[in-house]
């Protein structure tokens, strides 16, 4: 019981806190906006290199001459 009433009172003041918040501020979003943007270019450095790319070419390839 002494547990459950520590995590309902856990919870409570968890709740209370995230209402208190009202959302990220102008610096927040720029964090976040180079943050996406700088792993949308690592993800497309990996996607478009030579490795990569043969081998999502042979998956295809595979792919489509399996026999139905």
């Amino acid at each position: 019981m002494t547990i459950k009433v520590r995590l309902g009172e856990w919870w409570r003041a968890l709740r209370v806190a995230a209402r208190r918040d009202e959302g990220m501020t102008t610096s927040e979003y720029a964090v976040g906006t180079i943050a996406a943007a700088a792993f949308a270019a690592v993800l497309y450095k990996i996607v478009t290199s030579e490795t990569v790319s043969g081998a999502l070419e042979s998956v295809i390839g595979k792919a489509l001459d399996a026999p139905f």
